[in-house]
């Protein structure tokens, strides 16, 4: 039986987040609900990352299995049964029967988009944050943020997972037209760790806390240290990447 993966965009400000959560609106469960009809049976998908109320996604994945024989023509009618918040981007057959949309992403890139003047046009696409920044001190944190493997401290409470660690391929700062952005590459996030990491590293550079302390914070493995109040809406889930010729564009 095929396993297919569906790789898919969406406006995190229409959900709850993208995992299944009973009866609320999310990403998956419109995808679910969306291939059911078009199938005619349950469908139940496996999402590669969980991202959380207000994040979008410019890439994320789903897998499931089907007898069902899908091509480009199941894509366009798939799209037609979803709101507009949501679209199928590809859809893909796995090489290995058994390939995990979640556990075999090799990895995933994530960028948090700062704008520091009112601008309609930015509402809910990025995080509006009139304060004055120290950029080399940002520089600083990022650079720093690569020496560690233990994310501990920026993971929040009540997680799954069992291991608190991550590498980072890259973390930097940005300056992008009239916006900063904050990008990092890794194998795996913990739950809230962008934002978290971006809370924390806009509280040393306004002054907060000092280099020193910014790296007590890593090395305490507190959460409550962290500051993860950056809204959601700044977040972007951009691409998620799998070993070379495990999926097959149907």
């Amino acid at each position: 039986m095929p396993r297919y993966f569906i790789e898919v965009m969406y406006d995190g400000t229409a959900y709850h987040g993208s995992q299944i959560q009973g009866e609320q609106k999310t990403v998956q469960l419109d995808l679910n609900n969306a291939l059911s009809t078009l199938l005619r049976r349950k469908i139940d998908t496996l999402g590669a990352s969980r991202t959380d109320e207000g994040v979008h996604a410019l890439c994320n994945f789903y897998h499931f299995d089907g007898a069902e024989i899908l091509n480009a023509k199941t894509l366009y009618s798939l799209n037609s049964l979803l709101p507009a918040t949501l679209a199928v981007k590809n859809i893909y057959t796995s090489s290995n029967p058994t390939a995990n949309a979640r556990f075999d992403a090799s990895d995933r890139h994530y960028r948090y988009r700062i704008y520091t003047q009112k601008n309609p046009f930015l509402h809910n696409r990025a995080l509006l944050y009139p304060y004055v920044l120290d950029k080399n001190l940002l520089h600083q944190t990022a650079a720093l943020l690569k020496e560690y493997t233990d994310f501990e401290t920026f993971s929040k409470r009540n997680t799954q997972s069992k291991t608190f660690k991550c590498t980072l391929y890259k973390s930097e700062w940005q300056e992008i037209g009239d916006e900063l952005h904050y990008v990092v590459w890794g194998n795996r996030f913990l739950r809230g760790m962008v934002r978290g990491l971006v809370g924390t590293q806009l509280r040393v550079a306004r002054g907060k806390y000092s280099m020193a302390e910014f790296k007590k914070i890593i090395e305490s493995k507190d959460c409550s240290k962290a500051d993860f109040s950056v809204a959601g809406h700044g977040l972007y889930l951009e691409q998620i990447t799998y070993p070379e010729g495990l999926l097959l564009t149907i």
